[in-house]
């Protein structure tokens, strides 16, 4: 964000609403460890509720960064990066690789995390996504078994101007076309039949 810009209120909500969440969620599973510490039978209803707990509380440090605010002279270290991208999908449908720098600017690991949400959405069954970045130039690409591409939605992310409606489900679509427009980062895709290819 720069001072010729107008605030993200959007990222400022999002960073508000993660901030709030993520001090109960860690909560909850310090209690579970306690529970289990005091000697608690680990039966099925803990076993649920222990993955829940850790299911979201992954999600929550992922939202923080995809959707929470990227000052241009803040960092994130490849430890937290790599923690959240494992946190998030070790486990599930989709697998996903990534090789990392020591640090990265917050703002490209939130248009990361943006377009990995995206590329989510043409995995409906599965796949696998992979995360690359070195001196400030991102590769990620995504491949499946049926690959489902919304023209309506990449082609909007191609140019920046074009008039778009977006839902709830695809909201991701919309900030991470805003925030390359903001940061000056746009994006090279390549949306081939069997896989896609993004660059920035």
């Amino acid at each position: 964000m720069t001072d010729s810009l107008p605030p993200d209120l959007t990222a400022l909500l999002g960073s508000r609403i993660c901030h709030d969440l993520i001090s109960p969620l860690g909560a909850i599973g310090n209690g579970l460890e306690l529970l289990q510490m005091a000697g608690v039978a680990e039966g099925p209803e803990l076993s649920l509720v222990s993955a829940a707990a850790r299911s979201a509380n992954a999600r929550i440090r992922f939202f923080r960064i995809a959707f929470g605010t990227a000052p241009p002279d803040q960092t994130i270290g490849r430890g937290e990066m790599a923690s959240v991208l494992d946190d998030t999908y070790g486990q599930g449908r989709i697998a996903l690789a990534h090789d990392l720098p020591a640090d990265m600017a917050r703002a490209d690991a939130r248009l990361a995390l943006l377009l990995i949400l995206c590329l989510e959405t043409a995995l409906p069954t599965g796949g696998d996504i992979a995360v690359r970045a070195d001196a400030g130039a991102w590769h990620l690409s995504a491949a499946g078994p049926r690959l489902s591409l919304d023209d309506r939605l990449w082609k909007a992310m191609a140019d920046p101007h074009a008039p778009g409606s977006f839902t709830a489900a695809e909201v991701q679509f919309a900030l991470l076309r805003d925030a390359c427009a903001r940061d000056g980062k746009p994006l090279n895709m390549d949306l081939g039949p069997d896989a896609i290819t993004v660059r920035f």
